[in-house]
């Protein structure tokens, strides 16, 4: 079994600031790309920002300059730090994780999501 546990989601006022974490535990062997994905009521879900195993990122023009994906491999976690947040970032996050478990094939795993809610 592979979980992925995020923390670090809240309420905060615009232009604040917020730090997920997202963390990777069972029996991995590898884990590849990582990624936040945020999903707001009405909306299909978008990606915010991933990030290879080598550190290269991407981020979605609406978070670019605003928001930093990084990584820690020793401890298979993700990291999203949010700044200037603005009302629009409101929405569920969600983890995501390409993991290639012991004796078996490469999936893509979610975390079960964190509410993020910009508003004064």
């Amino acid at each position: 079994q592979v979980q992925l546990v995020e923390s670090g989601g809240g309420l905060v006022q615009p232009g604040g600031s917020l730090r997920l974490s997202c963390a990777a535990s069972g029996s991995i062997f590898r884990v590849d790309d990582m990624g936040w994905y945020r999903q707001a009521p009405a909306k299909q879900r978008e990606l915010v920002a991933a990030i290879t195993s080598l550190g290269t990122t991407t981020y979605a023009d609406a978070v670019k300059g605003r928001f930093t994906i990084s990584r820690d491999n020793a401890k298979n976690t993700v990291y999203l730090q949010m700044n200037s947040l603005k009302p629009e970032d409101t929405a569920v996050y969600y983890c995501s994780a390409k993991i290639v478990r012991l004796f078996a094939s490469r999936l893509n795993y979610w975390g079960q999501g964190t509410q993020v809610t910009v508003s004064s």
